[in-house]
């Protein structure tokens, strides 16, 4: 937990630095977690954490990286727990609280596809466009609707390669969704935000947060 605890202070120092901001919320990397980890969170004073990835198809994913990333056998024990387990399917797609051993956490899940959990976050999308952008456009519709439907506010992942493309860093090329120029990707990028911005009132991460824990009677689960 000393490790744990040095490494996010290092991290937070540098963001603080950098944003004039202290952190608030925190999300694993590869969605990755543990009760270890919520512990320190909730320690330090974060609001929320927003690891969780609830879809079937972690194992596969971890499968994908493992065959394309270069130099496997280098941190392979770090990766061993990147994207989850096929039991994450099964995690609430609303937010909810972790129960730890000195007190609670607000957990705020990476939202997939209600019902049938497949991931409507953008790097899905845009994998998906290289195939057919109508379907993908079509696919992240569906979603919305469905999210509205059943209740669920979506929770809109965003990552920094779904902004640049192989023109940008060729030595990424192998993540999916990285066959595109980032001209293109970000043309694709802006109708999704587009589409998601008409359909529900967007604002950042912490507003959320404070909203859910002021609104909502939420369910309490345990690591």
């Amino acid at each position: 937990m000393g490790l744990l605890t040095s490494e996010l202070a290092r991290a937070e120092a540098a963001i603080e630095r950098a944003t004039g901001r202290r952190c608030r919320g925190f999300r694993g990397p590869g969605f990755s977690i543990s009760k270890t980890l919520l512990q320190v969170l909730q320690r330090r004073g974060y609001a929320y954490d927003a690891s969780t990835f609830p879809t079937f198809i972690g194992p596969l994913a971890r499968a994908y990286y493992r065959s394309s990333v270069q130099n496997e056998s280098s941190g392979a024990d770090e990766r061993q727990n990147l994207y989850g387990t096929w039991r994450d399917g099964f995690r609430p797609l609303r937010p909810y609280q972790w129960w730890l051993d000195e007190g609670t956490l607000l957990e705020i899940p990476v939202t997939t596809f209600p019902v049938v959990r497949t991931p409507i976050h953008l790097t899905y999308l845009l994998h998906l466009s290289g195939l057919s952008r109508r379907i993908a456009l079509q696919y992240f519709r569906a979603a919305l609707r469905l999210c509205r439907l059943t209740g669920a506010w979506p929770s809109l992942l965003l990552h920094p390669l779904d902004f640049l493309g192989k023109d940008d860093v060729p030595e990424l090329a192998f993540f999916p969704g990285m066959k595109a120029s980032g001209e293109a990707k970000s043309e694709f990028v802006a109708e999704i935000l587009e589409l998601y911005c008409r359909r529900f009132a967007v604002s950042p991460l912490e507003q959320c947060a404070a909203a859910v824990q002021t609104a909502n009677a939420l369910s309490v689960h345990r690591l």
